[in-house]
């Protein structure tokens, strides 16, 4: 495969700790090394290696890996910002999933990460108007990593979606950088309508499991989002939301709650009447 090129002024410090866990996980585990061998230690760069992987996992009767592994390479090469999304994406797995104990693992395993770099690669075609082969990715992604998120949706960097299994994402949905996500969550919409429909999930938002968030709604920066709540109407910056339909609870007690990943509710819990 023709090298990927990397990120302008990027030393690619991600890669050599990558690296750096793949050699002593193959001291540890010899079982796996010819798998991490070929898939990282045998890889020019950070870019070839996750290419590679989605490919081989994306891959089916309609869609060749090879193909693919030339639509990642095309997509690398023209959208320096894929690279680094993927990059703070890694980043954002090994800082806020006590699972991860680094980086090596979610890399090789963690849907929620493979499935978010592959929607990186449906966006991409998407926003050159190959939207026949965006929705085949689309519904591969689902297939495979049992995460739903349309092509035309805007997502930044630093995401994390932990478990992933049922994340919907809906056609109009932003969300921006350094949000966490758990498993289960809706961002859709409330009906047959059109135009812009879907949530705005602002900087720093933690979503708990199971939550439903619905309709042209914004979830304010540093906002919390407790498990199992359905949300219906904005929610302010720095609060905290819970309940069927979901209610103010609290003010955020973390500038960043995403970052915390503490789904529970402070002591100062207040009634749905508000704050």
């Amino acid at each position: 495969m023709p090298a990927i090129s990397q990120p302008p002024g990027d030393t690619d410090r991600l890669w050599e700790e990558l690296r750096i866990e793949a050699q002593i996980s193959c001291e540890i585990e010899p079982s796996a090394e010819r798998l991490i061998s070929r898939l990282v230690l045998d890889a020019p760069g950070f870019n070839v290696a996750l290419s590679s992987i989605l490919s081989d996992k994306l891959a089916s009767k309609w869609i060749a890996e090879s193909e693919l592994s030339s639509l990642f390479e095309a997509m690398f090469q023209t959208d320096h910002g894929a690279a680094t999304g993927a990059r703070n994406d890694l980043r954002a797995v090994r800082d806020r999933d006590p699972v991860a104990r680094g980086v090596l693992v979610p890399f090789l395993f963690f849907k929620g990460f493979q499935a978010i770099q592959s929607y990186r690669l449906s966006h991409w075609l998407w926003s050159r108007e190959r939207r026949v082969v965006a929705c085949l990715l689309q519904s591969r992604i689902s297939e495979v990593f049992a995460v739903d998120i349309h092509p035309a949706a805007r997502l930044g960097s630093g995401i994390l979606i932990d478990h992933a299994t049922s994340v919907i994402v809906g056609e109009t949905a932003v969300i921006e950088n350094d949000v966490s996500i758990l498993h289960e969550v809706t961002l859709g919409g409330t009906g047959k309508q059109t135009g812009d429909r879907h949530p705005k999930v602002r900087r720093g938002v933690l979503i708990g499991a199971g939550a439903k968030v619905l309709g042209n709604v914004e979830i304010g920066e540093g906002a919390k989002i407790g498990a199992g709540s359905v949300v219906l109407d904005p929610v302010p910056p720095h609060c905290t939301v819970a309940g069927v339909p979901a209610k103010i609870v609290s003010r955020s007690g973390a500038r960043m709650p995403a970052f915390e990943m503490d789904q529970r509710f402070p002591h100062e819990y207040v009634d749905g009447s508000g704050i």
